[in-house]
């Protein structure tokens, strides 16, 4: 009969009782599936990813600010770095340097003194036109008023046209570089909008500049 055939024999030691493996055997067949053996819930599955995502979303943030933080603090060393060698540059070879500011460039500049005009900086490709990522852009102050910057560099005067063209502004770095050591005072700031990050740097009469925190602002 079916009943009959649904039994289980289980097996009997030698001293005639059920061994104890054959009631474990019996136990696993009798035994009624766990919830863990029937799989997850769906609102388990979405509690992990919901989890899972939100982990994931605050590493990705901290990376982002952190490397953001990183590429405006490696701007503020290059352009302190140049500073401080033309600065070297100028009172070991009795040079007058200066800088021009862009909104998203800066470049060095030297007088020649025989021609009494400004040039860019002759045989010397670290003092050369740099530009910012797209992102970022310049702010310059001296004695505390906010300079107007322009998106290109300024036109060298030419020594023919300068005398018949007196009415043109003559071109003028907005920092200076002496050779006595003497130094323009100023604060640059490079800024990027997206994210309301900045770097502020200062430079002294001396021509040391440094860079400032968020505390010392």
């Amino acid at each position: 009969m079916a009943v009959q055939a649904a039994k289980v024999r289980m097996p009997i030691s030698e001293t005639g009782s059920p061994s104890r493996l054959g009631h474990g055997v019996y136990c696993l067949q009798t035994m009624p599936k766990s919830r863990f053996a029937a799989g997850f819930t769906l609102v388990e599955i979405l509690v992990v990813v919901v989890i899972v995502g939100t982990v994931v979303s605050i590493a990705m943030l901290s990376f982002g600010v952190l490397g953001t933080d990183r590429e405006l603090q490696t701007e503020a060393r290059r352009f302190a770095s140049l500073v401080e060698m033309a600065r070297d540059e100028a009172a070991m070879q009795s040079r007058e340097f200066g800088i021009e500011i862009m909104t998203g460039a800066y470049r060095f500049v030297e007088y020649d003194g025989l021609a009494g005009r400004w040039a860019d900086v002759p045989g010397d490709d670290t003092l050369r036109l740099r530009s910012l990522p797209e992102d970022e852009e310049f702010e310059l102050y001296i004695e505390d008023k906010r300079i107007r910057l322009d998106e290109e560099p300024a036109q060298f005067e030419d020594p023919d046209e300068r005398r018949g063209m007196t009415s043109n502004k003559p071109y003028a770095p907005h920092l200076l570089i002496f050779s006595s050591g003497d130094a323009t005072p100023f604060e640059l700031r490079i800024l990027r909008a997206f994210d309301d990050q900045r770097v502020v740097l200062r430079g002294d009469a001396f021509g040391i500049v440094e860079i400032v925190s968020r505390d010392e602002e």
